[in-house]
């Protein structure tokens, strides 16, 4: 049994989708970030960063329990446990590893950052709306680039890199993206929603 530690956030609906799509059972354990309950002694036991998502694997590589923290870091292990999601062949693993850390890189902290300056800063910082903004265009036309010729990020397969990359362009809005002008990243975006377990992922936890 795996214990999928989260909250209902970005990096959380990545752990959730991924464990929907290879039909694992899991629990789920909400670690309410509101209350901050990410900084309690328990959840830092298994989450030094104190951040979500973290994992507790009952039954790990050796048999023993293992516990993991780093959203990329899971995806990877869920990958190997269940031999699927990412491929086992040299050339297509490696472009498929290429683009889930352009997600941890580049998606995720500078959409993130958009945010925050956009949507949640108590003051308004022009430097900051403008630097993050610009970043955030120019990320969506690399991906708007790179779909353009591929129905998914890696390649041929749907995989850990698309499932670790969707739920932060979910939040385009939030980032000041009109997705109509990222055609490719809109065709992309609407046919990972409509699997049925990305739309199951998206309600943990409940």
């Amino acid at each position: 049994m795996i214990t999928l530690h989260t909250w209902g956030t970005p990096n959380g609906y990545k752990i959730s989708i991924a464990l929907e799509e290879l039909g694992l059972e899991y629990a789920v354990r909400k670690v309410d970030l509101r209350r901050e309950e990410q900084f309690a002694p328990d959840f830092l036991a298994i989450s030094p960063n104190n951040k979500i998502p973290a994992i507790v694997d009952e039954d790990g590589p050796d048999g023993t329990p293992i516990a993991l923290f780093e959203s990329g870091a899971i995806l990877i292990y869920l990958a190997e446990k269940s031999g699927r999601l990412l491929p086992a062949e040299p050339r297509p693993r490696y472009e498929t590893l290429q683009w889930l850390m352009f997600q941890m890189a580049s998606i995720g902290p500078m959409l993130g950052q958009a945010h925050h300056f956009l949507r949640f800063a108590p003051d308004i910082v022009p430097y900051a709306i403008e630097r993050y903004s610009k970043e955030a265009a120019r990320l969506y036309k690399v991906l708007d680039t790179r779909l353009a010729e591929r129905d998914w990020l890696a390649g041929a397969e749907y995989s850990i890199a698309d499932i670790a990359t969707f739920p932060w362009i979910r939040r385009h809005e939030w980032q000041g993206i009109d997705l109509a002008r990222h055609p490719n990243v809109k065709r992309w975006f609407d046919t990972v929603a409509a699997r049925p377990a990305v739309q199951r992922g998206l309600e943990v936890p409940r």
